[in-house]
């Protein structure tokens, strides 16, 4: 099939590979403009080495996005993480029209930081949906969805490298076949059922110490590999990105305040939450890189009675 694609980062690399390890024909390769003095993005890489033809428009809402997508005579379209608004009259133009992925059950978790927020709320399932887009957010008819367990200790990391990418190139691959070959069913989402959340940023990742241990474990779980859960130690912004946690059965048995350093170890130290403690493993200070929280804890001379969140 000739194939339009859109897209960026590692995922639509991954998916542009995939289509041309098959045999499919690239005709054109759609990706955003890089910011002043960034690198090229690795899907534009790609393309470029793999000498395909390459269009960068500020906005695909432009007349030149739209003539150039014209241009290429496309079976089909292909958008493979886009943060770019892609209008109808864009995504239309393909013979059978474009399709998308999403990072998520939809209509459940519409928005940027799909992947995080299950994980935020303590969900234990989620998964991927390839769909057709619309002007509205992550609001099209689904075309086929995988579904993916979320581990009672998963980062983000883990439930996207692990499970979503690889499910995810594979289905798009799926999804193509299907629309191309007319053999696919579109179904209309349930807006009864739909939520929407935004990025999930330092801010909406900033622990809050009062809360129960569950709600920050989960919390420091979704924000790993990014951004980090975010907390302050003397004044100064402390990033958390691993971290394990330690219930009790009786609430005697909590000891400190909520934020307070109760234990400091070799490679680890305790603070309190809650309904226990957290185990803090890995850290990143405001200067500085990831290291191992007994490190970290033993330079800034850490010890109990020390507050978090002050």
């Amino acid at each position: 099939m000739r194939i339009a694609f859109i897209g960026q980062q590692d995922f639509g690399a991954a998916v542009l590979e995939a289509f041309l390890g098959r045999g499919d024909e690239i005709v054109g390769v759609f990706c955003a403009p890089e910011k002043e003095g960034a690198k090229p993005d690795i899907l534009k890489r790609t393309a470029l080495e793999r000498g395909l033809p390459v269009f960068q428009f500020p906005s695909l809402k432009s007349d030149e996005a739209e003539a150039a997508m014209r241009g290429l005579g496309a079976d089909i379209g292909i958008m493979a993480y886009v943060l770019q608004f892609a209008p109808q009259s864009f995504v239309n133009i393909p013979k059978h029209g474009t399709i998308q992925y999403h990072p998520s059950l939809l209509p459940a978790h519409r928005g940027p930081s799909a992947i995080n927020w299950p994980i935020a709320k303590g969900e234990t399932r989620t998964g991927l949906s390839i769909f057709r887009p619309t002007d509205g957010l992550d609001e099209g008819p689904v075309i086929l969805q995988k579904a993916c367990e979320i581990g009672p200790d998963d980062t983000t990391g883990d439930v996207y490298f692990e499970r979503l990418f690889p499910l995810g190139v594979a289905a798009m691959l799926e999804a193509a076949d299907l629309v191309v070959s007319g053999r696919h069913v579109e179904t209309v989402q349930d807006e009864s059922q739909a939520s929407y959340e935004g990025w999930f940023r330092a801010p909406e990742a900033t622990i809050h110490w009062a809360s129960h241990i569950d709600q920050i474990y989960d919390l420091i779980r979704a924000a790993n590999p990014a951004p980090g859960a975010v907390t302050t130690l003397n004044g100064e912004t402390l990033k958390i990105y691993d971290a394990r946690k330690h219930p009790v059965r009786t609430i005697g048995e909590v000891k400190g305040k909520p934020g307070e350093v109760v234990a400091v170890g070799a490679d680890s130290f305790h603070v309190t939450a809650q309904g226990g403690r957290i185990e803090i493993l890995i850290v990143r200070p405001e200067s500085g890189g990831k290291m191992p929280a007994g490190e970290f804890a033993r330079a800034k001379a850490l010890a109990p009675g020390a507050a978090l969140g002050d």
